[in-house]
């Protein structure tokens, strides 16, 4: 019986992987860490441990690694705009608790399953030109989130290595469509403009309509984030990162899909007011991907737009 433990896990994709963990195998025990105690996706299940932890404290990690976990996966962090509003905060949360984790794992659990999610905010605007991919295209990223992000992809790298653990670094697409309340994402109007209008509330779209960006779904990838675990340690070979599947979407491809599945009176509840500090973060992201090695490892491809947004209001309507 497998124990893992999730950091950041009472967010929103902490939490669809842990009911995608609970949904895989029934009988992993998951400890589940956040600033405040997160949810617990399966209410009475004696599997599931919630704790409040903030892993800023080098108690917390040492706390959350004695419990003994055979995987960790680390998901905590401050999202781009707050990470770029706040260069301490960000520091302190995005690289200095997880290296602090990291480092807590290595001595107490050495060679355990470590899962980071990290992001396409490390390519940055040389990348932009070409179609990226993880070995080809040198990570340049012109935001603090991005460039802190890379820095734990290298130290996650070198760590596995030299044997101290077994580490997995996915590259995240942005989450389409994310449920609950906006987050401090530079990305997260994209979820935005299909949420509010579809609660019956009107919503903005901050940058250029024709702006592609890189989607993934809620399902595809809490199936991918359970794969990563499950891949074989050399498979993965010296190089530790892989940039996980999605697909190319303008705002306006999304805005189209959202009136084909949700009426254009949903659609036209979405008002364009340019935000020119999170267009410029959103043009240093690649929007055209090669995710080869993602499938030749065995990650899946995703459902698309207007499936994404069906999935969407279905859980909705079950939530209510």
């Amino acid at each position: 019986m497998a124990k893992i433990a999730i950091t950041g896990a009472g967010g929103f994709v902490g939490q669809i992987l842990a009911k995608k963990l609970l949904e895989t195998s029934p009988d992993t025990q998951l400890v589940l860490a956040d600033v405040n105690e997160p949810p617990n996706p399966q209410p009475g299940s004696n599997n599931v441990k919630t704790i409040a932890a903030d892993l800023t404290d080098p108690s917390a990690c040492q706390s959350l690694i004695e419990s003994g976990p055979d995987a960790v996966y680390i998901l905590h962090g401050i999202m781009s705009s707050g990470s770029e509003a706040n260069l301490e905060l960000g520091l302190k949360v995005n690289f200095d608790s997880v290296r602090q984790l990291l480092d807590t794992i290595r001595v107490k659990k050495p060679g355990i399953k470590v899962i980071f999610t990290s992001s396409c905010a490390v390519f940055g605007r040389a990348a932009v030109k070409d179609v990226a991919n993880e070995t080809d295209i040198v990570p340049m990223p012109e935001s603090s989130y991005g460039t802190q992000k890379v820095m734990i992809e290298f130290l996650i790298n070198d760590y596995s290595r030299r044997g101290l653990i077994d580490g997995r670094v996915v590259r995240l697409p942005t989450v389409f469509v994310r449920a609950g309340a906006p987050t401090a994402a530079a990305s997260s109007f994209v979820s935005g403009i299909v949420r509010e209008p579809v609660h019956g509330q009107a919503s903005e779209l901050p940058v250029d309509s024709n702006i592609g960006i890189w989607l993934v779904s809620p399902r595809t990838l809490a199936h991918n984030l359970v794969h990563a675990m499950q891949v074989p340690a050399e498979k993965f070979g010296h190089f530790r990162t892989v940039l996980l599947p999605g697909y190319t979407a303008t705002s306006a491809e999304i805005l189209d899909a959202l009136e084909k599945v949700a009426g254009k009176e949903t659609r036209d509840l979405v008002k364009e007011k340019r935000d020119e500090t999170t267009q410029r973060i959103v043009l240093s992201w690649p929007a055209k991907y090669d995710t080869s090695r993602a499938k030749s490892l065995g990650f899946a491809d995703d459902v698309g737009l207007e499936q994404t947004i069906r999935d969407f209001i279905e859980a909705d309507k079950q939530a209510k």
